[in-house]
């Protein structure tokens, strides 16, 4: 997927529990003044700023243009790059590799942790968090059933591990797991119109060959299908589930 199709207002604006919900691992990664640390998947930068503050020297990396620019306006003083973690050339010193909520849409895991261990120290730790197994299941299912396809498709764009495939993986590249854990975190939408807003910001390539009409449609579809099992209380919520890691270069 080549055009970027983040929409970094409405990320900011309707979808906030992204960072509020890594200040968490912030505090997993328990960075010392000291440290280089590098954030992947940084999105509008707010968790890279909260390391700043601390007095840490920080590099925020997103594949998306649109997210980075976002970064770039809110914090100039940090440094944010567009760069793929499969295809990035940070260097090899960082005290920490951090990511919260960006490993998911990375379909060539192995080679992404590859590139995390080489820009390491020897004795640095990667720590982060993303979708685990069954996260979104029921957003993903309906996704698939109106696209007619499975998760082996193009248009799929999303790797949801169990702990076992991705510690497995974290200590083929070489790196020591000293934690990780893989927890149920229900996730409210805002508005009565969640659950469009989700799909329109995580989801919105699925839509690119589709016309107006025929989006209208799916999405009505997709909402009348979800509401019995996501709506709750009177409150769209959405089935997240988490991984979280830690892993030390040795």
């Amino acid at each position: 997927m080549t055009e970027d199709t983040w929409n970094a207002d409405l990320y900011d604006q309707q979808h906030a529990f992204v960072s509020k919900f890594g200040s968490g691992v912030i505090e997993l990664l328990a960075p010392k003044k000291t440290e280089k640390i590098l954030d992947i998947g940084c999105g509008t930068g707010d968790l890279a700023n909260q390391l700043a503050k601390m007095g840490i020297k920080v590099i925020g990396i997103d594949q998306s243009k649109n997210m980075i620019d976002q970064a770039v306006m809110k914090y100039p003083e940090i440094d944010f790059r567009v760069e793929d973690v499969l295809q990035m050339d940070v260097g090899n010193d960082f005290d920490a590799v951090f990511s919260n909520a960006a490993l998911h849409w990375v379909k060539q895991p192995e080679l992404a942790l590859r590139n995390i261990y080489a820009s390491l120290k020897y004795g640095g730790r990667f720590v982060a968090e993303f979708g685990g197994r069954g996260n979104i299941q029921l957003i993903a299912e309906e996704l698939m059933k109106q696209f007619h396809i499975n998760e082996s498709s193009e248009l799929y764009p999303w790797y949801f591990p169990s702990i076992a495939e991705y510690s497995t993986l974290m200590e083929k590249v070489g790196l020591r797991v000293i934690f990780a854990q893989h927890f149920d975190r229900p996730t409210p939408l805002e508005g009565q119109d969640g659950v469009r807003k989700w799909i329109k910001m995580f989801a919105s390539h699925f839509f690119e060959q589709t016309n107006d009409d025929r989006k209208e449609e799916i999405l009505a579809n997709m909402e009348a299908s979800l509401q019995k099992h996501m709506y709750i209380d009177g409150k769209w919520v959405a089935d997240y589930k988490r991984i979280r890691v830690i892993g030390i270069k040795e």
